[in-house]
């Protein structure tokens, strides 16, 4: 039988939606969760080789190629922590399965949009659909396989399973591109979309609910606030400098949004993160640590994507195919951080993968923008698979710290953060490469980089536990 959460003592008994057909052993509730991830990541990594092109047959710019791309990060980032609550109230599943819903028919508006604004408009209520997806993927698997032994192995394919999407989004990006357009890298998310639909309302059981539960709309719409406007102030320093007033303006709003949320918080009957969560060493340094890997590994794509088409003069498919070293070691990665991580606990793997991230984004920022690709493989491939190896153990740190009845909020916050580093990386990259004399924000970007993954191994160092949690 499948796992339910235990009601929280202090709320209304909570309601359960009937059983369903998944089961500890089965490995269909597996597929279907891995299937929409699977989507999700997909569409991260297959828009960093189509943006530039996008970009020339929309007669947009730099600037405008941002927002193609983090439209969808800062709604996922902005609106994780509104699926992980509502997932905890209404059930995973069926806000799971409203966030497929979402995002595939949003990515149909992609293909069709007419110019840059519908385009950005319909990313971001793609990045909307994202975000209801993802913090119900891991509660899922969290409810599906309750053994930790199973569970641990579930984390490693569901990073495993962002590898492949992330090794396959350049090359099958590119492909697309060049054969039939870039309207065709949204078109493939429509049968992912429906078979991950189909998948889980057959196979996946449904969860329990928290009707009670209220949503603390101010806290989540200071989040989205914060989110949105750091990545517009970044966005627009590569168009308006580094000192205009509005960016100067728009990182003060953001960091006035992100102090109104903790003051909400603070305040809060029943705020959208318990008071104890953050006070976890574990909890709080996994989503750090999460927020620093993702700003190193995708700010390294996006910056390589752009560089390698606008200033080295490679097509999609010739940057979707020296991308690959990169994208490529990430499914092997999180397999054997898998395995690895029943037998060594989570820090040595989190650790060892951070710092390894980090020497190769230093070995690209060292090597300099004008090196021979072939000097650039072993920096791509050690910093893929550094960041891939840290995913697994710092997600299972994050769920094994998770209180009971939450494992929707932890999600949401972990990958808020993850999402908040992707849209941080993405901006910073490309207003470097905008401003910065000659090709050397390229090697900026990279320095800092590997900066956020060495700061991601120290985090680790103190807050990842030495042994495996059992939640």
């Amino acid at each position: 039988m499948a796992f339910t959460e235990p009601g929280g003592a202090d709320g209304p008994t909570p309601s359960a939606e009937p059983a369903g057909k998944g089961g500890p052993r089965s490995r269909a509730p597996l597929l279907a969760v891995c299937a929409g991830y699977f989507m999700v990541i997909l569409d991260v990594t297959i828009i960093n080789v189509a943006a530039p092109v996008i970009g020339r047959d929309l007669a947009v710019s730099v600037t405008g190629i941002q927002w193609i791309t983090d439209g969808y990060t800062l709604a996922f980032a902005g609106f994780l922590m509104t699926g992980g609550a509502l997932g905890d109230r209404l059930g995973d599943r069926r806000v799971f399965c409203a966030g497929v819903v979402v995002f595939t028919v949003s990515s149909a508006g992609c293909a069709v949009a007419p110019d840059a604004p519908f385009l950005v408009a319909a990313r971001v209520v793609e990045g909307v659909g994202a975000a209801l997806i993802v913090p119900g993927s891991l509660a899922l698997l969290q409810q599906a396989y309750p053994d930790p032994a199973t569970r641990a192995r579930a984390f490693g394919l569901w990073g495993a399973m962002a590898g492949v999407a992330a090794s396959a989004g350049p090359l099958l990006g590119g492909l697309l591109v060049s054969a039939a357009g870039w309207r065709w890298v949204f078109l493939i998310n429509l049968p992912v979309g429906l078979a991950c639909l189909t998948l889980t309302l057959r196979h996946v059981a449904p969860s329990l609910r928290h009707p009670g539960r209220t949503l603390d709309w101010p806290a989540q719409c200071a989040v989205a606030a914060t989110a949105a406007l750091l990545t517009a102030a970044l966005n627009e320093a590569g168009r308006r400098g580094w000192t205009d007033p509005a960016v100067l303006a728009g990182a003060l709003l953001a960091v006035a949004a992100a102090a109104a949320f903790v003051l909400r918080e603070r305040l809060a009957g029943d705020p959208a993160l318990p008071p104890g969560l953050l006070r976890s060493r574990a909890l709080s340094g996994g989503t750090v640590i999460g927020l620093l890997f993702n700003f190193g590994f995708y700010g390294m794509v996006f910056t390589a994507s752009v560089d390698f088409q606008r200033r080295r003069g490679l097509s999609a498919l010739e940057t979707g195919a020296a991308l690959f070293p990169a994208v490529a070691m990430t499914m092997f990665a999180s397999a054997l951080s898998g395995r690895l991580s029943r037998r060594t606990g989570d820090r040595p793997l989190v650790v060892c993968g951070m710092l390894l991230a980090a020497l190769g984004l230093a070995g690209w920022a060292a090597a300099g923008p004008d090196a021979v690709y072939p000097l650039l493989v072993a920096p791509m491939m050690a910093a893929g698979f550094g960041t891939s190896f840290a995913l697994t153990g710092a997600t299972a740190t994050v769920m094994g710290a998770a209180p009971p009845g939450r494992p929707g909020v932890a999600s949401a916050l972990f990958n808020t953060a993850r999402q908040i580093g992707s849209a941080t990386g993405v901006a910073l990259g490309g207003s470097l490469l905008a401003t910065a004399a000659g090709p050397g924000g390229l090697r900026t970007g990279m320095a800092a980089g590997a900066l956020a993954c060495l700061t991601a191994a120290a985090l680790a160092w103190r807050c990842v536990p030495a042994k495996t949690r059992e939640p």
